[in-house]
């Protein structure tokens, strides 16, 4: 028997209260019972992205990465907008996560994203489905969701917890998991 559907998150952001971060931790704790989600939050070890060094020995924090993606059934992403595009940071997160059929990469891998911001990050959204298109990711597009949260959403706990904006985020991760189950 199966064990259940693993879903990794990944904020694109490195702020402290980010509502990006604030958005996946309320994902974990409401993930359905038959998905088991990890949160990624090793962004900032990430050296940058150089082809030269995508070789073995990998960096740890490349390596670490590429072992959460390769436990994954799918990735969930949510991403901030800066200067009208990814943040750097996630951008090099996405092209240490490039490699085709390559363990680790999201070649071919159920994709979602959610765009917390209140005021749209249409931008970042679009940079990020181009990425993710030239990676081969498996785009799911129900699994691709506004759901506007503002800081003062966001409780002391990190999370949260309007009922709305947890039943979206639940449905998103549910339909990341079924898409991946049925991929099995």
């Amino acid at each position: 028997m199966p064990g259940p559907c693993r879903i990794l998150l990944v904020s694109g952001s490195l702020r402290t209260r980010s509502i990006n971060t604030a958005a996946l931790r309320t994902g974990l704790a409401v993930t359905p019972d038959d998905v088991e989600a990890m949160l990624y939050e090793h962004m900032a070890d990430l050296p940058h992205f150089n082809p030269d060094d995508d070789v073995d020995p990998l960096h740890p924090a490349v390596a670490d990465l590429r072992t959460s993606i390769g436990a994954a059934g799918a990735v969930l992403f949510s991403t901030p907008e800066y200067a009208g595009a990814l943040p750097g940071s996630f951008k090099n997160l996405l092209d240490w996560t490039i490699g085709d059929p390559q363990a680790g990469s999201i070649y071919e891998k159920p994709v979602g994203w959610i765009n917390p911001s209140p005021h749209g990050a249409a931008s970042a959204i679009a940079s990020l489905r181009t990425v993710l298109t030239y990676a081969h990711a498996e785009i799911v597009d129900d699994a691709c969701a506004d759901i506007p949260i503002t800081p003062a959403a966001v409780g002391e706990d990190g999370l949260v917890a309007d009922a709305a904006v947890r039943e979206r985020l639940a449905a998103v991760l549910t339909t990341l998991a079924v898409v991946t189950e049925t991929r099995s």
